[in-house]
């Protein structure tokens, strides 16, 4: 079983004198870098010079600075800019500021566990990651709680990492919710095969097939939208709520009997071992090797693969629904 943290566990007193330099400014950055602040934390932020980011920490009350130039200041380095960015950024911009005593920091391990990013030998290097996006995050403090975070240890130079990493947790609010200690290597791997197999992919990918299916049968795209994608945040919410169990509970006994006699059939073992083999390929390193070996040319297949999908039917109607019903604004209308 995980080891979980609370507050009686983790004491402020380790960032007590220390500066954190929040690199990157997005909605985990932004988010974070506020919440240190308001729990009494000394707080710098890096970032490009003239974007967009760099006014709105400016209009929230942060002197930014450029990541170089925070890295120097800081004493616990906290990257949270894009992770193909991190290895050319952390090579010219970090790498050089990382003098023994200092910590690097993160909140996803997929760099360093990958090896994209080797640090030095005499720093040490912790994470902290919320499980929450970052507007949640700050909702939650804000309300006197915190979302849940896992903590990990990839280097304990000072003796001292675990309880550096324990105190960031509990300034963002984690340790009133519950802290979960794990490693570099199992967030890292565990992260990118739930988005793969379930969270991103899986499900997408099974919202998509169940609308072609339908209406390729010859039912209307707008009742298959309603069906398989618009219904389907119903049933999560359940799940959210009150697991598995409560979100069966949750519907009608035909749907009840239809789902566990036929969800079985469709969700197989030829599906399982199809994911078995995304955890192959994320452990093996292959697939950091494809995303990260040339930035350039993945952000290139990336765009087209959005393009793809953009023009999938499923968005056409699912847009015209969503307004329909008032969650997307827009005229209705094909």
């Amino acid at each position: 079983m995980a080891k979980i943290y609370h507050d009686q566990d983790a004491d402020m007193k380790y960032l007590e004198g220390k500066t954190i330099a929040v690199l990157g400014y997005g909605n985990q950055g932004r988010a974070q870098a506020l919440t240190f602040r308001d729990s009494g934390v000394n707080v710098i932020v890096g970032l490009r010079p003239g974007g967009k980011s760099w006014k709105l920490a400016e209009q929230e009350g942060f002197t930014p600075m450029t990541v170089d130039e925070a890295s120097k200041k800081g004493d616990i380095i906290h990257m949270l800019f894009p992770d193909l960015e991190q290895p050319t950024v952390y090579k010219q911009q970090i790498e050089p500021n990382l003098k023994e005593g200092k910590t690097l920091s993160c909140s996803h391990a997929y760099n360093i566990h990958f090896k994209q990013i080797i640090p030095p030998k005499n720093v040490d290097v912790v994470m902290v990651a919320p499980k929450s996006p970052g507007s949640r995050l700050r909702e939650i403090y804000k309300e006197g709680f915190g979302v849940p975070s896992l903590i990990a240890v990839y280097q304990n130079v000072s003796g001292k990492a675990k309880e550096t990493v324990l105190a960031m947790a509990k300034a963002l609010g984690s340790t009133k919710a519950g802290v979960i200690e794990t490693t570099f290597k199992e967030e890292a791997e565990t992260d990118i095969i739930g988005e793969q197999i379930v969270l991103g992919g899986g499900s997408m990918e099974l919202v998509k097939k169940g609308f072609e299916v339908l209406v390729e049968a010859g039912y209307q795209p707008e009742l298959a939208y309603f069906e398989v994608a618009n219904e389907l945040k119903l049933m999560v919410d359940l799940m959210y709520e009150g697991g598995l169990t409560r979100m069966m509970k949750m519907i009608s006994h035909t749907a009840q009997y239809g789902s566990l006699t036929v969800g079985p059939k469709v969700i197989d073992e030829h599906v399982k071992e199809n994911m078995r083999k995304v955890v192959k390929f994320v452990q093996s390193g292959e697939f950091a090797k494809e995303w990260s070996g040339d930035p350039k040319k993945s952000m290139m297949k990336l765009n087209s693969l959005m393009q793809e999908l953009e023009a999938h039917p499923i968005e056409k109607v699912g847009k015209v629904i969503r307004q329909m019903a008032g969650i997307e604004k827009g005229a209705t209308g094909y």
